[in-house]
């Protein structure tokens, strides 16, 4: 069941098991402390953890944010507004390539200093059209919200005008508020 407001499910390939054994795998077999763990690893816990981490990988596109869901025994979830993206890159090595997968790696930028923050989902089925999906409603969201503020274009004089009328009808409902009480 897809939650309320979604526009697009991203669905991953299944090969990304194997892909996530071998590498996995190797990084253990790097160091000589790892050597056993890789070997237990590749006789059967990976392709169990890599079974469980597919079946619980989540990817969802609704009007205003990106929302990746991944993790077994941590569930990591992340919501990352649209108009916060600044760039996307796909990443396509050797080994990706042998498993017909890519990684689309999204960079963001917060709204102050130290909150950029970047996402990596690696294996999504059609990730070109997925990436243009997410990237054409960004724009959109971002035109929008463009139009909707156009606020700056009003004159000192004329945004004082408007809080004095406000001040006014304030003033107003607190005097009808005093009389009722009265």
């Amino acid at each position: 069941m897809l939650p309320p407001g979604t526009l697009v499910k991203a669905e991953f390939n299944p090969l990304i098991r194997p892909y996530l054994v071998l590498v996995v795998g190797l990084t253990m077999a790097s160091t000589i402390a790892g050597l056993p763990l890789a070997l237990i690893w590749f006789l059967g816990v990976g392709q169990w953890w890599a079974r469980h981490y597919f079946d619980k990988l989540e990817c969802y596109l609704d009007e205003k944010t990106l929302r990746f869901r991944k993790g077994i025994l941590f569930q990591v979830e992340k919501t990352i507004p649209l108009e916060n993206i600044q760039d996307v890159t796909f990443i396509e090595g050797p080994i990706l390539r042998h498993f017909h997968l890519s990684t689309v790696k999204f960079e963001t930028a917060g709204h102050s200093a130290g909150q950029a923050n970047d996402m990596h989902l690696t294996g999504i089925i059609e990730a070109h059209e997925f990436r243009n999906r997410i990237i054409k409603h960004r724009d959109v969201l971002k035109q929008h919200s463009q139009q909707v503020l156009p606020a700056s274009h009003l004159s000192e004089a004329e945004h004082l005008a408007t809080l004095k009328n406000i001040e006014q009808h304030l003033a107003e409902i607190v005097k009808l508020m005093r009389e009722r009480q009265s």
